[in-house]
């Protein structure tokens, strides 16, 4: 049974009452960020129940020396991690010689936490009976800055309620912090100066091996009943954690508030020997603007991100909270402002996965970014992946590749492969197949060809020539195979000729083929340079066409359908519908033998092909695809909802799209797969969007031209999205009558609905 505990709400996460229980999903579910930063929604007050402390900045890491029975070669020496780092928002709060904490206190009641994604805030109230018999108010708001995106602000209110009361808050910063997922138990910071002042303190701290200095800053201001006060605080300082504490005398009925200012400095963006002066400077800052000054400022910067990313549902509150909450969380991981950047399929609301960068970018977030965004923000993206193509190259190399090959890796903080689990590690190579296809969805969606020949064609060459090696000629079959592999269906490990990566393989040749044609005919000087670099040969070129154009792909003439893999028949072929609900998901109650020899299938994978390539198939070869294998999946990973709720969009399947859009949009909101504690799944997010814009807008480009089909489920009374189609901004509102489209742009655009041409000008409305 999924949890069922947020309040449905059009524009906030909403969470009543206090259940200790609830404590770890909460903090994943009303996590913040701002793109530089993030944290987990944990209390500023000290907790003792169960709790999962996380704060994180973007792009500072530890290699976490991997750990395993036995090596192999090849073997990634480490698991690169998005470090736990120091935790700057602590407020320990002493009211009547008594610590404040929800899990000792005798009652606690009216709790309630809110996640304001319209205007990018965090609340949580509650009135507490402590054990001394003291009841107290408190309301605490915090955000991270979009405009100043090194610094976040809290605003901590308490009022005693039926007695006067001695009150001591004591804000503090620890940088003694580790990961709960260390794999030797490793000291990650070496903190080396504190630096303290009556209204502010500064922690300099450098990451071991990676060596990433940041400076962690408070600054604190102390109000009684919106009345400054004068700050003389009592100071106390380790080697890793510095805490000022302020103490008053507070009427009952009176509120005592302390506004807390705090972020980091980064020597990514500063001089090592300047990061005490940036912390200084930007909380001065922040401070001098004042708390509601900054949140004016947050809810301007989330209005203007609204306005172009917004989608609207009406009639279904549910639908329309999930499809916000997973905006508001991608907009919240990555902004594209730094072409360093990626985005971790955690973001900042966990450990798991480390925090790196997967495939999951290229396959499932660069359209949301490329349509909601400007396109240079997709743009970098992409360049993030040519600037770590020597390191591709270098991973190929570790394999037993040459030549230039290039293997993507499957985790990556530097574009060095960094997972350490042996079947994903060597086996799960479709991963490669994604950075060429990004490169041809950006510039098939945006127009923008000028990518391929300045950094495109390298990577694409690598790639290509990775899957020509890759390939062993089968006598037997006559074929080119691909042998050893795992497909997205993680729940099958070294299996030959996933159908997924042998038409993976095959395209990305022949794609990469046409392009380097292309560019030799019409951008000679990139061309030279390419070739200078790539040193590529017509004899080259001529293997990766004969792999092509000879690759295997497993059939059954029984079924129609193109195999999984060799030896899916071989398989027990029981579906999902007679599993026991019992038994689900799987991988929380199998041994893993049991699931390698079953047929469930982990997500989409021979769909997930027919997703990406849907041109190449007709709706009856699609249609025949899909019910083969949808009923052996058990969608036990976040990416596989949003595929099938577009292919069964496409197949007219409405029940059956709306089923996955909502398993989708719900996934962590709802608790699907039972471990949204360990984090949300912020790059499934993107495909979320994808089900609505793709799916029921049946938003694509053919031919050079934006086409739409669309469709509405029949619990919608209706709903809009807008993309930006090369650099003109168009509105699509559907109802369950019409679909009307409205044009901010300078210029006419041609798009075809239902297969029919329509023109809307600039400033225009149609209707269809």
């Amino acid at each position: 049974m999924n949890q069922d505990y947020i309040k449905p709400d059009d524009w906030s996460i909403i969470e009543e009452g206090f259940e200790a229980e609830r404590v770890k999903s909460s903090e994943s579910l009303f996590s913040i960020g701002n793109g530089a930063m993030g944290q987990r929604a944990n209390f500023e007050e000290t907790y003792t129940g169960p709790t999962f402390q996380g704060s994180y900045i973007a792009g500072v890491y530890y290699p976490d020396k991997t750990r395993v029975g036995w090596w192999k070669n090849g073997y990634p020496e480490y698991f690169a991690k998005v470090l736990n780092a120091p935790n700057w928002i602590g407020i320990e709060v002493t009211i009547n010689g008594t610590l404040l904490d929800l899990h000792t206190c005798k009652q606690v009641h009216n709790f309630k936490r809110e996640l304001n994604i319209k205007e990018g805030w965090y609340q949580r109230s509650f009135t507490a009976l402590m054990p001394n018999d003291t009841e107290v108010k408190v309301v605490s708001t915090r955000f991270l800055s979009l405009d100043f995106d090194e610094v976040g602000a809290i605003k901590y209110e308490i009022t005693p309620l039926n007695t006067n009361a001695t009150i001591e808050v004591k804000p503090f910063i620890d940088a003694g912090i580790t990961n709960e997922d260390s794999n030797w138990d490793d000291q990650f910071w070496d903190s080396y100066d504190v630096v303290t002042h009556q209204d502010s303190a500064h922690i300099l701290s450098k990451t071991m091996k990676t060596e990433f200095h940041v400076c962690t800053g408070m600054h604190n201001q102390l109000f009684i009943n919106n009345t400054p006060q004068q700050l003389t605080g009592q100071l106390q300082k380790s080697a890793h954690k510095v805490s000022i504490a302020y103490q008053s005398q507070i009427k009952q009925g009176d509120t005592m508030t302390l506004l807390k200012y705090g972020g980091y400095t980064v020597d990514l963006n500063h001089d090592k020997e300047d990061l005490m002066s940036a912390s200084e400077n930007i909380l001065n800052q922040a401070a001098d603007a004042g708390f509601e000054t900054l949140l004016a400022l947050q809810k301007k910067a989330w209005s203007k991100i609204w306005e172009k990313a917004d989608i609207t549902i009406s009639g279904d509150v549910k639908a329309q909270q999930g499809i916000r909450f997973n905006i508001f969380q991608l907009n919240q991981t990555y902004l594209g402002k730094d072409e360093r950047l990626n985005i971790g399929p955690k973001g900042f609301t966990g450990e798991k996965y480390g925090g790196s960068t997967y495939w999951d970018t290229e396959a499932y977030c660069i359209p949301f970014y490329m349509a909601t965004k400007d396109h240079q923000v997709a743009r970098n993206l992409l360049t993030y992946r040519y600037h770590h193509l020597q390191k591709a190259i270098e991973n190929a190399e570790k394999l037993g590749f040459s030549g230039g090959a290039a293997l993507y890796p499957m985790v990556t903080m530097n574009g060095e492969e960094c997972h350490n689990e042996w079947e994903i590690t060597f086996e799960e190579i479709h991963r490669n197949g994604a950075m060429t296809f990004a490169i041809y969805n950006y510039t098939r969606y945006t127009g923008d060809y000028s990518y391929i020949p300045e950094k495109g064609l390298e990577v694409m060459i690598g790639v290509a020539r990775f899957w020509q090696q890759r390939a062993t000629f089968s006598t037997h079959k006559n074929k080119y195979v691909i042998l050893g592999v795992t497909g997205p269906n993680e729940y099958e490990n070294n299996i030959n000729n996933n159908w997924y990566t042998n038409y993976l393989a095959k395209w990305s040749m022949e794609y990469c083929i046409e392009n380097f044609e292309k560019v030799k005919k019409e951008y000679p000087e990139d061309y030279k340079r390419i070739i200078k670099s790539t040193k590529l040969s017509d004899t080259e070129i001529e293997a990766m066409k004969d792999v092509a154009s000879d690759m295997y792909f497993p059939y059954s003439e029984e079924y129609q359908v193109f195999l999984q893999q060799d030896g899916f028949l071989d398989k027990e072929l029981i579906t999902v519908a007679d599993l026991y609900a019992s038994q689900r998901p799987i991988n929380q109650h199998w041994s893993w033998d049991r699931i390698l020899r079953s047929p469930y299938i982990k997500q989409a994978d021979t769909l997930q092909g027919f997703y990406m390539f849907e041109d190449h198939f007709t709706k009856d070869e699609l249609q025949k695809h899909f019910d083969f294998y949808e009923p052996f999946t058990v969608h036990e990973s976040s990416l596989s909802p949003c595929v099938h709720s577009i292919l069964a969009a496409s197949l007219d399947r409405m029940d059956q799209a709306y089923t996955f859009y909502l398993r989708t949009s719900r996934l962590d909101l709802d608790d699907y797969n039972k471990e949204v504690e360990e984090g949300l799944h912020i790059t499934s997010m993107a495909g979320t969007w994808m089900s609505i814009v793709e799916g029921f807008g049946g938003m694509r480009v053919k031919n050079d031209t934006l086409s739409f089909t669309p469709k509405i489920p029949k619990e919608w009374q209706g709903y809009s999205f807008k993309v930006n189609f090369r650099n003109q901004i168009l509105k699509v509102d559907v109802t369950q009558q019409e679909t009307t489209f409205t044009l901010q742009g300078s210029s006419e655009l041609q798009i075809m609905v239902d297969g029919a041409p329509l023109t809307i000008a600039p400033n225009g409305l149609v209707t269809s």
